[in-house]
This record gives C-alpha cells, sequence and structure tokens, in this order.
C-alpha cells in the first residue's frame, strides 16, 4: 500500500507571544476504526516560517494543527497491518514525545539522567523529536541539557527553532537571565535569531515585570534585520508605559488604533494607569470602552486599575458602576479590588459604602493596611462618624499585624475627630497614647487641639498648644493660622488680646489686621483697615482665603463693627473670594449664602436690603418672587445649619420670608410682601429719627 503523504504541521512559532495554550491534543490508541476509517501519517515541517505576521494564517505545535492539503487513506480495521500503520504514523511517535517530556521535567537536572531519559528515543531521532520535546517541557534547567543533547547527536538544519522552544521553556520559569545567556550562545554558534527570538524574550522580560529589559531588546530587533510583528508592537505600549516612556506608549497606541492592532487586557490596564496618572480620568474610560468593542475581556489588573482612577477623580458613583460591571461578569474582588474601593469611597466622604467595603474585608479575613485604616479615619473625620471611628481604631490595634498598627496619621485623624466633636478628655488621652506609642504630635494634631480648646472655650490652653510649636521646632502654616483665626471668632471678648498677640506672632499681617479691629487703642488712619485687610487677602493661598475673610467677618459681627464687617465682604467680592452672592432674573431677585459663615451672611442680607431699599426708592420694578437661599445641609459635627440660624433671624426682622416647602434651604416671598415689609422699615427708621 502507497503511503499517504504526509500532512505538515506548523514549525513551532507564537504569533500571539503572550498566550499560554493548552496542552495539546492526546490521542488514544486503539483508534476506533469504522468501516472507511482513515489513519493520517504526519510530521512537523521544519520549513522558514513565513506567517508569523500573519496571526490568521500562525499554527503552533501546542495545537497540532494540520494542513489542509492533507491526504486520507483507506485502511481495513480488520487488516493486521492497521495497527501497523498506526504505531508509524507521527501521531504515535508524538504521544512518546509527551512522555519524554514529562520525564525530563522531572529527572534531575544532570547531564546523565536527562542522556538515560533521552536514550528512550532510540538512535534514529530527527530534528523534528528535539522540537516536539523541547515544546512540550516546563523544566528550564533540564531543557538546557535537552537542548545540549540533541546538539550533539544531530545535524539541524534549522537549529534557531530548536533554540526558540527552550526560550519559550524558559519564558514560562521567568527566567530572563538564562533566556539571554541562551540568546549569546545562538550568536557565538553562528545561529541567526528571528522575530519569534526576540518576541519571546520580549514577553519573558514583561512577564519578569522588567518593561526596560523589554525595551532594550524591542530596539535590539532592527540591527538583526527583524521586524516585530503587531503583537509585539502592542506589548511594547505596555512596557513603554511601565517604563515611564509615555509619549513612546500613546504614540504606538494611536497607531494601534489605526492599524487595529490586537492589544491584550494588561496593555489596557497599563493605557488605563498612564491616563489616570496624567489625571486624564476621560481617556482612562474612553480607553475602557474601546477595549470592550473590540471584544478584549477586561481582567482583574484592568478593572482594579480603572476603579483606583475613578477614585483619584472623585468620582465614585462610576467607580461603583464599574465594580458592578465587575461582579456581573463573575470576578470575585481581591484585595487590590477592596483597596481601590475604599479610596475611592474615602476620598468622596461615601462614609456608608466604605464602611460597607471595609465589613466585607473584615468578613472574609482579609487585613487591611495601616494606610487604608488611615483613608477610613480621615473619611469618618471628614464626615462626623465619631463612633465609627473609634471601632475602626480599636480593631486596628488588636490586629495581629505589625503592619496594621497605627501611626502618628492614625493618631491625627482621630484627634482631629475627638476635637470636631469638642470631646476634650478624649482627644487628650488620645495625644497622650500618641507620644507614649513612640510619636510626637505634628501641625495637624495641634492644629486639631488648638480647635477643640477653642469650642470649649479653653483659651488658656489654645495659648499653650501654641507655644509647643516652637518647643517641637515647628512653624505655624496657613491651616494652623486659619484655626487659631477661627477660634478667635467664638472667645470672650475679654480673652481676644491673649490670643492676638499668637496671631501675630504665627502671621504679622493677620495679627496686625486682628489687632485693629479688637484693640481700641490703636490708632489709624481712615481707609487703613481695608487696606491691610485687602493686602493680607490677597497674598493668602486659594486653599484659606475664604475661610480667612469669613474669619474675620463673624469677629466683625460679633463686635458689632457692622461697617468693617460690609468692607470686608466688599473686599472679598472685588478679589473674587465671594462669587454670585446676588442674581437677578425677570422672574426672581436672590441673595446665594450657601458658602458663607453665619457672620457673612447677616452681611450680606444686610447688604442686599440695603440694595431692595435703593430699588424701592428709585422706583425700580421688583419680580414677582425674591428668594434667600441658604443651602439645606447641616455641619457635620452639628445638627445646626445656616437654615435653621437663618429663620429665626428672619423672624427677628418680621421679613415676610418663609421656607419654601418644595424648595429645600429656600426661603420666598412675593412682591408685594416685600416691597410692603420695606416700607414699613423705612417708616420705622423715620419715626426713630
Amino acid at each position: 500500500m502507497a503511503s499517504a503523504p504526509s500532512s505538515t504541521l506548523s514549525p513551532l512559532y507564537e504569533s500571539n507571544i503572550f498566550c499560554n495554550f493548552n496542552s495539546p491534543q492526546k490521542f488514544t490508541f486503539p483508534l476506533k476504526l469504522h468501516s472507511k476509517s482513515c489513519i493520517r501519517t504526519t510530521q512537523v515541517s521544519l520549513q522558514e516560517q513565513s506567517q508569523v505576521s500573519n496571526p490568521n494564517t500562525s499554527q503552533y505545535p501546542d495545537r497540532k494543527a494540520v494542513s489542509s492539503s492533507k491526504s486520507k487513506l483507506w485502511v481495513n480495521p480488520k487488516s493486521p497491518r492497521a495497527s501497523e500503520l498506526k504505531r508509524k504514523s507521527y501521531d504515535f511517535r508524538y504521544a512518546s514525545l509527551m512522555k519524554v517530556a514529562e520525564s525530563l521535567d522531572s529527572c534531575k537536572p544532570v547531564e546523565e539522567d536527562v542522556s538515560n531519559v533521552l536514550a528512550e528515543l532510540g538512535d534514529k531521532i530527527v530534528e523534528q523529536d528535539a522540537v516536539v520535546t523541547l515544546n512540550n517541557m516546563t523544566n528550564a534547567e533540564t531543557a538546557l541539557l535537552a537542548m545540549k543533547y540533541f546538539q550533539q547527536r544531530l545535524k539541524l538544519s534549522k537549529e534557531v527553532i530548536v533554540y526558540n522552544v527552550t526560550l519559550k521553556v524558559l519564558r514560562k520559569n521567568k527566567d530572563l537571565d538564562r533566556a539571554e545567556k541562551v540568546f549569546d550562545e545562538m550568536l557565538e554558534r553562528g545561529v541567526k535569531p528571528d522575530n519569534v527570538t526576540f518576541s519571546t524574550i520580549i514577553s519573558c522580560a514583561r512577564q519578569c515585570n522588567l518593561p526596560e529589559k523589554a525595551i532594550e531588546w524591542f530596539e535590539k530587533l532592527p540591527s538583526f534585520g527583524c521586524e516585530p510583528d503587531d503583537v509585539t508592537y502592542s506589548v511594547m505600549i505596555d512596557a513603554y508605559g511601565k517604563a515611564g516612556n509615555v509619549d513612546m506608549a500613546l504614540s504606538l497606541y494611536d497607531r494601534a488604533r489605526t492599524e487595529k492592532w490586537r492589544i491584550d487586557a494588561v496593555t489596557f490596564a497599563t493605557l488605563i494607569r498612564i491616563y489616570g496618572a496624567a489625571g486624564n480620568f476621560d481617556g482612562c474610560l474612553n480607553v475602557y470602552e474601546e477595549m470592550k468593542a473590540l471584544g478584549v475581556k477586561p481582567n482583574m489588573t484592568v478593572y482594579n486599575s480603572l476603579l483606583d482612577a475613578m477614585g483619584r477623580a472623585r468620582r465614585p458613583w462610576q467607580a461603583k458602576n464599574i465594580y458592578g460591571e465587575m461582579l456581573t461578569n463573575g470576578f470575585q474582588p481581591s484585595w487590590g479590588t477592596y483597596a481601590s474601593l475604599i479610596r475611592a469611597y474615602g476620598r468622596a466622604r461615601y462614609g456608608e459604602d466604605a464602611l460597607k467595603i471595609y465589613k466585607e474585608m473584615k468578613e472574609k479575613g482579609l487585613e487591611l493596611s495601616v494606610v487604608l485604616y488611615n483613608t477610613l479615619l480621615a473619611m469618618c473625620a471628614d464626615v462626623g462618624l465619631t463612633d465609627e471611628a473609634v471601632n475602626i481604631f480599636e480593631e486596628m490595634k488588636s490586629s495581629a499585624s505589625e503592619t496594621c498598627q497605627p501611626d502618628s496619621w492614625t493618631y491625627s485623624s482621630l484627634i482631629t475627630i475627638f476635637s470636631c466633636s469638642g470631646k476634650v478628655s478624649e482627644a487628650e488621652f488620645t495625644l497622650n497614647e500618641m507620644i507614649e506609642a513612640g510619636f510626637e504630635p505634628n501641625i495637624f494634631v495641634l492644629t486639631s487641639l488648638i480647635q477643640c480648646y477653642g469650642k470649649a472655650g479653653r483659651t488658656d490652653d489654645v495659648v499653650r498648644t501654641f507655644d509647643r510649636l516652637s518647643d517641637l521646632g515647628l512653624s505655624a502654616d496657613e491651616r494652623f493660622t486659619g484655626c487659631l483665626l477661627n477660634v478667635l471668632t467664638q472667645t470672650a471678648k475679654e480673652d481676644l488680646h491673649k490670643l492676638t498677640i499668637c496671631l501675630e506672632k504665627a502671621n504679622p499681617k493677620l495679627g496686625y489686621v486682628v489687632k485693629l479691629l479688637v484693640d481700641d487703642e490703636v490708632e489709624e488712619e481712615e481707609g487703613a483697615f481695608k487696606k491691610h485687610a485687602a493686602e493680607l487677602l490677597d497674598c493668602a493661598t486659594t486653599d484659606v482665603r475664604k475661610a480667612y475673610c469669613n474669619c474675620l467677618i463673624d469677629i466683625c459681627v460679633n463686635l458689632n463693627q457692622l461697617e468693617r464687617a460690609c468692607e470686608l465682604l466688599d473686599v472679598g467680592l472685588t478679589l473674587n473670594i465671594y462669587t454670585d452672592i446676588m442674581s437677578r432674573t425677570a422672574t426672581q431677585w436672590s441673595l446665594h449664602l450657601k458658602s458663607l459663615s453665619l457672620g457673612a451672611a447677616l452681611t450680606a442680607l444686610h447688604i442686599w436690603v440695603n440694595d431692595l431699599n435703593k430699588a424701592l426708592e428709585s422706583g425700580e420694578e421688583f419680580p414677582s418672587l425674591l428668594g434667600i437661599n441658604t443651602g439645606h445641609g447641616k455641619h457635620k459635627y452639628s445638627e445646626k445649619g445656616l437654615a435653621g440660624v437663618f429663620e429665626s433671624h428672619l423672624k427677628e426682622l418680621n421679613a415676610p420670608f418663609h421656607e419654601a416647602p418644595d424648595k429645600a434651604g429656600w426661603f420666598l416671598t412675593t412682591k408685594v410682601a416685600a416691597t410692603s415689609w420695606l416700607e414699613s422699615r423705612c417708616a420705622q427708621e423715620v419715626v426713630a429719627a
């Protein structure tokens, strides 16, 4: 019987260098032969690979794909030659080579043991035997000895393929050092590396998380006459991104979109991190949508990178949506997922969501890092969750892990929480515990303590805490000074001079402006107060300008210095510290007070009413509605909000503004009622005069 033309398996090149293929299919014998059974005889071709650049035509030894040109030969299943032909087929040979590969993986990495295993192949070994055996190995040490064995016994026509499958074994083991030595050996033996050689080493460097090495090998390609395929280019987006060469990474990504390269999920995760680090959070979402449109399924790295980016973007609602999508797609959250969510919810002050994630982590037995604990405590301080913060702090201290023990930031957050709540004894106890743990109080702790003592009316303790600055070698920053200024708004008039001295030491310009307010004996030229206040606020940073101006106006109101309060509000408007306080439309004139302190809000109301009086006197037509917007929120550490306090003040003025039932935080009145009230006020002023 004439033998059938052999079918051809592709050489052992991988177009997608980043996939770990499953084990090749196993053939079982005897074959189940039917009435018209066919037996195929196969051999692996060692011809030059021409399809590397075309992944659609690439075939893999792992898959054992067969050429479409294979011929079939009918064999009578009852014929005694059927079993003989099966033994002569390469499928039978392949099964034995698989067993040899398994034996090599488990034997000792010494030449004698490796030679004994390979001796089972007999003397008639061919080059394809070497390729198949090495391709199916996982033990790097024995693979190198096996390659040497084949090199000594065979005249290899395509030795580069033998080297490439050996490099593949080293890649499986993430052994870049040996891979580089094998490459040097290739050059010494005069073997020219090809595209697959470089792509395998590049992917090995990537798996070892050595992007700089991947770039180094990528840039060697042209000098050996090799041209990378689109998959290698795609991986270099990841490598350049991780190495910090963002421009090159994004340039390649633009080219990838134009030329429709295949990009894997790991590379998309790197692109998301690149855009996130640049603050382009919409870019992160665009990459994610492009990835899904291309049919690339997100993995945990993609989800965690995206969640982290949305956290830094302060977009907790998008983090929630992405997390929900992740769960829907069957992924279970990892520690990194939970960490990203806590950071996202914590930064955005989503207290309920952050605590829910914290509880879930504890239930799963996952330990939090001190950074995550501090994120939760800072969030609790921001939103006033005192009891929850105490529980988290106690659980943190009871943790068996040394990496979870409180640090200076932990104590600082807890002291801030107690201070904002006015719990002096708890704040002092925590401070002592902090010092006993070996941490000196920092500027944030002292700022919180000043606030705490100020709320409690303990002015002498405020001064004592201020004096600790120099003892600890610290300097007052703007926030510390702002907190000290805020304490003045709560301090009795007879104690103001004590704090003014502290302010003059901390910030001479601010101290002088306050001294003009509280010290009746200070002589000043006309307009000097407004001039010095404007210079002070103009030099202050954006973070504290409004706080400074609010506090100074509050002090004026407390001291019944309404004229100076009006001057300060005018300075605030001129410097754009306050914007859009008053607005007019055809149907409504409004006063917007949401961003103002109580004193500043009362001052703005005084000026607005005067403006209404002037409008009335000049005969200007009022709209149908007039409104005051105070906002409806309450202070996080108090049941009071501006709306509640303002309602009482409006009643004292007998003003006809009433809280709108359908617009929380708004006090409205009609044109008729407002006109009547303003006319009545004018009449009373005339009588009083």
